[in-house]
């Protein structure tokens, strides 16, 4: 697993099925979700932990775009 796609494919399997129509917000509830089923012990210590890296990877990369859309548009 290495892509934020990876990580959709792996909460489908569960039947999860997550799109709130903005990325930041679909990427916190996956991550809601991946905890979800790791507390509920259907996914292993390892499989949460590669998810929970992409994930937070991908918040941080809309972070960094949403900050840098802020500055343009200030400068604009």
């Amino acid at each position: 697993m290495r892509t934020l796609y990876d990580v959709q494919q792996l909460l489908k399997r569960f039947d999860v099925f997550v799109y709130v129509g903005k990325r930041m917000w679909d990427i916190e509830l996956m991550a809601l979700e991946i905890d979800n089923l790791y507390q509920a012990k259907v996914i292993d210590r390892d499989l949460f932990l590669q998810a929970k890296l992409i994930l937070n990877r991908e918040h941080r990369y809309e972070e960094k775009m949403a900050k840098e859309g802020k500055k343009a548009k200030n400068n604009g």
